[in-house]
């Protein structure tokens, strides 16, 4: 019997919706939300409106696309958490009501292992074991993936996460939200060694990012004492300097995972997977090592239905549906 299941992702200021019929991705639309660049940052209540107003014609665009009527469909699957209650709310609540008009189960999906399993949509696929490092917005994390269901996190960060290095630099450097794409942009055109910055020191396999974005901060004042145009002169500079900065401190932990662990099959997800230079350093990287690397296409590594569908059809294989009584969890751990 085919397995259809529509995914919807809202758990930050995306929505999205995805169609995966037996394992196959067949549709994936993402309606962005424009609302929060006025203000720097995502505003929780204003993303949670946008998603009650984009949620119908997503999903209904991503039916279309795939070409699947509400009928064919076995389970929906949506965003449990971690994210903004809110956004995650309209998702659930959402995917619960169609779920239960049409008497065919939920499936409530983990964002953060939605991310890992994207690399389970298109081939090369990684065997396992493998470790990925997932680095988004709101977490920067090693994972140790042993099967589709079976993750163990194993370094992870203490503070900001590499996405808010990223966003709280650029906020520094008077760039738009969202601060990391433009960073990005902005390095490939920079010397990254003509600044340098803090790294901090973390027992383990852990991360820290605070201490970068101080040192940041305390060099720009004391740059600007002397030359009120310090940061725009160096923008270029900057951005490739700190770039530089995060993607060092990145691969130091996941180099030293890769040993400890004895593992040579290594990927990353999450937003900050997207970012141009920590692909092409880990590639780099990869050769040094003697690594396997598994990186997403640029559509599966932002927040985005597709993976949650994929994750969805191996928990559908497993029976791990979900009752209708279940919640949204603003955080929820591996």
């Amino acid at each position: 019997m085919s397995i259809s299941i529509l995914a919807i992702e809202s758990s930050c200021d995306d929505t999205s919706a995805a169609i995966c019929k037996d394992g196959v991705v067949l549709s994936n639309l993402i309606a962005n939300q424009e609302v929060h660049k006025a203000y720097g940052g995502v505003v929780p209540e204003l993303a949670s409106r946008d998603h009650e107003k984009n949620i119908v014609p997503v999903v209904d665009q991503a039916l279309k696309k795939a070409n699947i009527s509400q009928e064919e469909l076995s389970a929906i699957a949506f965003t449990v958490g971690p994210g903004l209650l809110g956004s995650l709310l309209v998702g659930c609540t959402f995917g619960k009501g169609l779920a239960l008009a049409l008497d065919i189960p939920i499936i409530t999906v983990h964002h953060m292992k939605a991310h890992v399993l994207a690399h389970f949509i298109d081939d090369p696929k990684p065997p396992f074991p493998f470790l990925c490092l997932t680095v988004s917005g709101g977490h920067t994390q090693i994972v140790l993936v042993e099967d589709y269901l079976k993750m163990k996190v194993i370094g992870q960060t203490i503070d900001d996460a590499a996405g808010e290095a990223f966003d709280k630099s650029a906020k520094m450097f008077g760039l738009p939200y969202p601060g990391g794409p433009m960073v990005d942009k902005l390095a490939k055109e920079g010397n990254p060694k003509a600044f340098e910055f803090a790294k901090p020191r973390v027992p383990n396999l852990d991360y820290s990012f605070s201490g970068l974005k101080t040192s940041v901060l305390y060099f720009l004042q004391k740059q600007e004492k002397l030359n009120p145009n310090f940061i725009q002169e160096n923008l270029n500079d900057l951005c490739a300097s700190v770039q530089s900065t995060i993607i060092a401190i990145l691969l130091k932990n996941l180099i030293k995972a890769a040993k400890q662990m004895g593992i040579r099959d290594v990927a990353i997800a999450g937003g900050v997977s997207a970012n141009s230079g920590l692909r092409n350093a880990l590639q780099e990287l990869a050769v040094k090592q003697k690594w396997n690397v598994y990186i997403p296409q640029f559509q599966y590594c932002t927040d985005n239905a597709g993976m949650i569908a994929i994750s969805a059809y191996y928990q559908y294989l497993a029976g791990d549906f979900a009752s209708q009584d279940v919640g949204p969890q603003a955080r929820l751990r591996i």
